[in-house]
């Protein structure tokens, strides 16, 4: 004749049974089936959406880059500041340097006499580096994403690029502007959003139409 268990010592194997189960299916089962379902359909997104030159990983879609050019400070040895490189389509301004790390912005409101200063600044200093009158500067050549880290720019100041570019690289200026056309994105389901330029892709497309593979590019870390 079998002895029944104390009811407190089967309500924990009860409790052991379901966390056991729960452990299977939500600890192994489902990441295991959400993992297979985006290997399946969506690996260039689910793996960082990368950007590969000659088998080499030089970044994202997702993440903006710096595209500079450090200059040699007067006494040998040192570094300079780093400057704009003609060579490249520039993205938006950063914060944190472009760095995945340290995304954020400047926290500076509107108003702000530091952030006025700033944006007067870098559209003095885009207007010359670009040829162009201040006044035809675009909003998001002078002013910094939320994240810092936003790869993308407006139609508008990847076309006011494309004199600077194909002069620095002596290219076509209609080369260059149709790489900037094939690269333009529109709003997202047709109403999201506004119509954008991925900078990182841009500078890869552009590189390759080159001859240079990757380089000006970063390499992924690891």
């Amino acid at each position: 004749m079998r002895t029944a268990l104390p009811v407190a010592l089967r309500h924990h194997l009860a409790a052991l049974r379901m966390l056991l189960v729960f452990t299977v299916l939500t600890g192994i089962g489902y990441p295991l089936l959400v993992t297979g379902i985006a290997q399946a359909g969506l690996a260039d997104r689910a793996n960082g959406s990368l950007l590969t030159a000659h088998g080499t990983v030089v970044g994202s879609r997702l993440l903006g880059q710096d595209f500079s050019l450090r200059q040699r400070a007067p006494r040998a040895g040192r570094r300079g500041p780093l400057l704009a490189d003609p060579r490249w389509f520039q993205p938006r301004p950063s914060a944190g340097g472009y760095d995945a790390g340290n995304s954020g912005a400047t926290n500076l409101g509107p108003t702000n006499p530091v952030l006025t200063a700033t944006i007067r600044a870098r559209r003095a200093a885009v207007a010359a580096f670009d040829g162009v009158p201040p006044a035809a500067v675009p909003a998001d050549a002078v002013t910094s994403s939320g994240s810092g880290l936003d790869p993308a720019v407006s139609p508008a100041y990847a076309y006011q690029q494309v004199r600077r570019v194909a002069r620095a690289r002596r290219l076509s200026p209609a080369l260059v502007r149709r790489l900037v056309t094939r690269h333009l994105h529109g709003r997202d389901l047709g109403f999201l959003g506004q119509p954008y330029v991925n900078v990182v892709a841009l500078n890869q497309a552009l590189a390759d139409a080159a001859g240079r593979g990757g380089a000006g590019l970063r390499r992924a870390p690891g």
